[in-house]
């Protein structure tokens, strides 16, 4: 089993199947299941200042479990064995 394997599959047991990823929506980029809201698009607004709250109100289809599992997903896709230069 490879570790990128091992990697998703952890990955979707600890976020109960509420990101997923399908070729067929948003270029298969990591998604809130159900949905095309994709974890890049929840952390840029994150980034860009908004809160949780203000991201439910924009989205009411979606859940604070569902926001919460889109940042889990993002820190243990970057949580690596490597350190890379910021230069």
């Amino acid at each position: 089993m490879t570790l990128d394997k091992t990697q998703s599959e952890r990955q979707a047991k600890m976020q109960g199947l509420q990101i997923v990823s399908d070729p067929n929506i948003m270029m298969g980029k990591p998604v809130i299941a159900g949905t095309r809201i994709t974890v890049e698009h929840i952390l840029e607004q994150l980034a860009g200042g908004r809160t949780i709250e203000q991201i439910l109100e924009a989205h009411s289809h979606i859940s604070r479990e569902q926001v919460q599992a889109a940042i889990t997903y993002a820190a243990e896709s970057v949580r690596i064995d490597h350190t890379y230069p910021l230069n």
